[in-house]
């Protein structure tokens, strides 16, 4: 199956533009900035997450320190006798006990990966608050999760992908929506 590129819904000037209003989103939302913290969804929720903590460095002159999860281990879709592939490590090397957690990921559906992502970070510690940020939420939800920072809202149907690409890993930042195409 091959994909075809139905819509081109963001470029680079509007990504930089959503990130920069979610950055001070947060801002206006969190007063005490030495107890906030940021943790990324592997992959693009990192750089999505780098970014914010660079621009409020920028903006107050606060280090937001950024970490890294990896869900794999808390997918609920590998059966009990079923192995998940290996992945890739977490790496949080600070506390989150009693810190407000801003998680970012690019693409929110379901909800079943913040889910496994609010996992890991319990096991890591009890935060004072889990924010979540997200850069596309387009619907489908399956669990009782809402995004606090929502970069653009983007209906869709099932049958569509939403793409994301950031230049730090795709060497250009874009959003589009594609669709499986079947080969003749």
């Amino acid at each position: 199956m091959t994909e075809k590129i139905k819509a081109s819904v963001m470029d680079a000037t509007k990504i930089r533009r959503v990130i920069d209003r979610m950055a001070t989103e947060i801002l206006e939302r969190n007063r005490n900035l030495k107890a906030l913290v940021i943790v990324g969804i592997r992959t693009r929720g990192i750089y999505i997450g780098k970014r914010i903590s660079r621009i409020i460095k920028e903006t107050e002159a606060v280090d937001i320190p950024v970490g890294i999860m990896d869900i794999t281990r808390y997918r609920d879709d590998f059966s009990k006798n079923e192995t998940p592939h290996k992945g890739t490590k977490t790496d949080i090397p600070f506390p989150i006990a009693k810190k407000d957690v801003i998680l970012v990921d690019d693409v929110l559906m379901t909800g079943r990966t913040i889910r496994a992502a609010m996992e890991g970070l319990f096991d890591l510690g009890r935060p004072r608050s889990i924010q979540l940020l997200v850069l596309i939420d387009r619907g489908h939800r399956e669990l009782p999760i809402r995004a606090d920072y929502i970069g653009k809202q983007l209906p869709s149907s099932r049958r569509e992908i939403i793409k994301v690409r950031l230049k730090e890993i795709d060497s250009r930042d874009e959003v589009l929506i594609t669709e499986p195409v079947a080969l003749k």
